[in-house]
């Protein structure tokens, strides 16, 4: 946060609304016109918030900026004065902004000021950390041992985890290391450097213990602000780890900040590295920014692709969660051979019998004789969960009583809110909540929703909230795109339904919500294929298998 109110105070007087208790919230009036416009933005009023500060072109790109509005921002600039000293800032933050990092470093040119020089230097070295190969340790560390039979201890080297991060990258690397223990091996992971301290939790434990899985943070006394100390300052760490715990394997999982930090250690350790694509971020990355066609030409675009392929070529084996995204990897100049599926899963309590969700149902307000209909999920655009609430309202134009639930939170959660009030629903948002609550909410639902848009990401990446309710035996509706299509036969284990169309999805909701027994046959099928092959427990002897090729015909006949 200190770095935000240095750097921008303006996105810092916002993320301090998101951050706020919802009774203090009120206070960030306090913080000017800025604050103002935050509370506003905050309660869903984007329209109110951008009017307010209409009268300054200078305030108004720069809370823009902050709440990433670019086509407004650039509007305000065209208003701005050429000799505004505000303006080559602003005009580089657009410009990083849209990904055209080269651009933003040419607009603070000349540009005087420490702060402009400060975020000069720190857009240099961004760029300078994109560039393949660049991060070195410069020192050896020592030979791991040779793992005994059938122990591996690997380390896995992810961005954020449990039980400070629920989500479903953190719970699928929880799922992976528990099994990993279950079947005999040895698995530790380590975080991102900060975390989760600059995530917010004020937590600065070295190491904490998940189900008997050890977290280790990488917590330096100071964080270096620029990019290329910052890799530095982290390489470091997990240097130090790694000569502590002596892994037999590095296991990084998306992105390539993670990526890059374990190779550096494989060239310093001699130890092989595992390379997990759960996502390609330059594509989601754009999907957030969809308007801007023209930004998959970017520089970020186009350096994160390049640098992520050249973590996936470089990695001694690359695993991932789908067909279509093995397929994305292999046309990167991956050899097949090196690439394995580990899908997603889930553990044997997702595969019990669902609670009573009466409790909860009337906790709700959920009346008697109401369907419901809804997901679990992280509120991010290409969700498309407008189509849903849109679909929702049609079956209300039908008589059909459905309620929508949404559980989970996001950077659109204040927009779907004001969408469903001005469609006239009375939605349910619950916000964020445990992991562990999560099959209670299941149990409300009659039908699983995943409306997911159309774009690249979600046509490549299989995520792991659909397969959860499918074990749960619920009746499941996802946009009929590749990813999702290949974890959903039509008819059989659910049923697909074309992106972006609300009348589609509300004829398939009537359908299922009319018909009580093929609700329960589509769940019961959908139950029976995630029993036979997606269960973490599965997926750790695919893990063994990779490790001991890894490690070599030796290693592979020890492992058994």
């Amino acid at each position: 946060m200190l770095r935000h109110v240095t750097d921008d105070p303006v996105r810092a007087v916002t993320l301090a609304w998101r951050a706020l208790p919802a009774p203090l919230r009120g206070l960030v009036r306090l913080a000017g016109p800025y604050g103002r416009a935050a509370a506003l933005w905050g309660a869903g009023d984007r329209r109110g918030a951008l009017t307010a500060l209409e009268a300054s072109p200078a305030r108004l790109a720069a809370f823009s900026l902050a709440v990433d509005q670019p086509a407004v921002a650039r509007s305000a600039l065209a208003r701005l004065s050429e000799r505004s000293g505000a303006r080559p800032r602003l005009a580089a933050r657009l410009a990083y902004r849209e990904g055209r990092l080269t651009d933003a470093v040419r607009e603070l040119d000349g540009a005087g000021g420490w702060r402009n020089a400060r975020l000069r230097t720190t857009l240099l070295a961004e760029l300078e950390m994109l560039k393949p190969g660049s991060l070195r340790l410069g020192t050896a560390l020592p030979e791991a041992p040779k793992p005994a039979s059938r122990t591996i201890k690997i380390l896995h080297i992810v961005t954020d985890a449990l039980p400070s991060t629920g989500a479903g990258y953190t719970i699928r690397t929880q799922e992976i290391a528990v099994a990993q223990r279950f079947t005999g091996m040895d698995p530790h992971v380590a975080t991102r450097i900060g975390f989760p301290v600059t995530a917010g939790a004020i937590d600065g434990r070295k190491t904490v213990t998940v189900d008997g899985v050890p977290y280790h943070r990488l917590l330096p006394w100071v964080m270096p602000g620029r990019m290329d100390r910052l890799y530095q300052a982290h390489l470091k760490h997990a240097a130090r780890l790694t000569r502590e715990l002596r892994p037999a394997v590095l296991h990084a999982a998306s992105n390539y900040a993670n990526a890059v930090i374990a190779l550096a250690l494989r060239d310093a350790a001699g130890l092989p590295v595992v390379y997990e694509v759960r996502g390609f971020w330059e594509d989601t990355w754009l999907s957030r920014h969809a308007a801007n066609a023209g930004l998959k030409l970017s520089d970020r675009y186009v350096r994160t692709r390049a640098l992520e392929t050249h973590c996936m070529t470089e990695a001694d084996l690359v695993v991932t969660l789908g067909e279509a995204m093995r397929e994305e990897i292999v046309a990167r100049g991956v050899p097949a051979r090196n690439v394995i599926i580990v899908p997603n899963g889930v553990s044997e309590e997702f595969l019990r019998p669902l609670p009573d969700g009466g409790a909860l149902r009337a906790s709700l307000g959920i009346g008697p004789g109401e369907h419901v209909v809804g997901l679990v999920s992280s509120l991010v655009a290409h969700e498309g969960i407008g189509t849903l609430l849109e679909a929702v309202k049609l079956l209300s134009e039908r008589g059909v009583k459905a309620r929508a639930l949404v559980v989970g939170d996001g950077p659109e959660r204040a927009a779907l809110q004001r969408q469903a009030a001005d469609l006239g629903l009375d939605a349910i948002f619950t916000g964020r909540v445990p992991s562990s609550k999560v099959r209670d909410y299941h149990a409300v639902l009659d039908v699983f929703v995943v409306p997911r848009t159309p774009d690249r990401v979600c046509q490549l990446v299989t995520p792991l909230k659909p397969v959860e309710a499918m074990a749960s035996g619920l009746p499941v509706v996802v946009s009929d795109v590749r990813a999702l299509a290949e974890i959903v036969r039509d008819r059989e284990t659910g049923v697909l339904s074309p992106p972006l169309d609300p009348g589609g999805l509300a004829d398939r909701l009537q359908e299922l919500l009319g018909h009580p027994d093929l609700r329960a046959k589509l769940g019961a099928s959908a139950r029976d294929w995630v029993a036979r092959d997606r269960t973490w427990a599965h997926n750790a002897a695919r893990y063994r298998e990779a490790y001991g090729r890894l490690l070599g015909a030796d290693g592979s006949a020890d492992l058994g």
